[in-house]
């Protein structure tokens, strides 16, 4: 929804509060920005809730003949309660259920980032309006389906993603994977095999005791090896070889760190963030 021309987008104005806000043509109902309530939308028009409807008789005097007609009077719209003061919570309660704070979400469409409700499985950008899911995957099968979520996705050792592009916020992959990622996370691979696809990610977590190559270039914020990676990887922050580390290819890094017992072998580029 977030890719569609602007001429496919309608200004609807709420019923209730006349705020005026963007919406897809196509558009059913929706909720308003301003007072948060929802309503329908008809030819391109926001219209009113329903109100409540008392039908009542007409008073009969003696002698009257029988009335065929009633009449229907409206009720009167309930009051609105201002919310009181939340109450608070006891000791116990929060620490069986602490409060999950609000999370991050980067919008697919126009890659703005905004905060929903921590345990939220669905949200809309507030600044295009397009639909982004929060769903989780535990992948534990073949898998050649498109994954699109800004939830967390999990490739067991017995599952395989072959041929798919797999956008989410974080991914850890104990299993194989042969596609395209990119994570407003991290990617964190405890795995053996190859990563055919390209690679975007925050920060790249290869642990202790994984064997990846990369065939295509890997584009990340940072990176984080303890393990065997082979190909060409390009940070705007540092790369940290930890002690266990052995990383073959080009480096393009702002910042490199190599702990004691880390080998690397081939070209390191130095640059600085404005250049990467």
């Amino acid at each position: 929804m977030a890719d569609e021309p602007q001429r496919h987008r309608i200004e609807v104005a709420c019923p209730e509060c006349g705020h005026t806000q963007i919406e897809p043509a196509l558009v059913i109902s929706t909720q308003c920005r301003s007072c948060r309530i929802h309503f329908q939308v008809r030819d391109g028009v926001g219209v009113p809730r329903p109100r409540p409807m008392t039908r009542l008789a007409p008073q009969r005097q003696p002698g009257d003949p029988t009335p065929t007609a009633q009449v229907s009077k409206p009720a009167p719209a309930p009051p609105r309660l201002k919310p009181g003061p939340a109450k608070p919570r006891s000791l116990l309660r929060r620490l069986l259920h602490p409060t999950r704070p609000p999370r991050e979400v980067l919008c697919f469409g126009c890659g703005h980032r905004f905060h929903t409700a921590a345990d939220a499985q669905s949200s809309q950008c507030p600044k295009c309006s397009g639909y982004v899911s929060l769903l989780d995957y535990d992948i534990a099968e073949h898998w050649n389906r498109r994954i699109q979520t800004r939830g967390n996705v999990l490739i067991r050792k017995t599952g395989k993603v072959v041929g798919v592009t797999v956008r989410c916020h974080q991914l850890t992959v104990l299993g194989e994977l042969a596609g395209s990622v990119e994570c407003s996370g991290d990617l964190i691979i405890r795995s053996h095999g190859k990563i055919v696809g390209t690679v975007q990610c925050r920060t790249l977590r290869v642990e202790k005791g994984a064997r990846v190559e990369f065939l295509n270039p890997v584009h990340a914020e940072s990176a984080v090896i303890d393990g065997q990676v082979r190909g060409q990887i390009t940070c705007t922050g540092a790369v940290t070889l930890q002690k266990r580390a052995h990383l073959h290819g080009l480096v393009r890094t702002s910042s490199l760190i190599v702990k004691p017992g880390a080998k690397h072998t081939g070209t390191i580029e130095m640059v600085t963030q404005a250049q990467s």
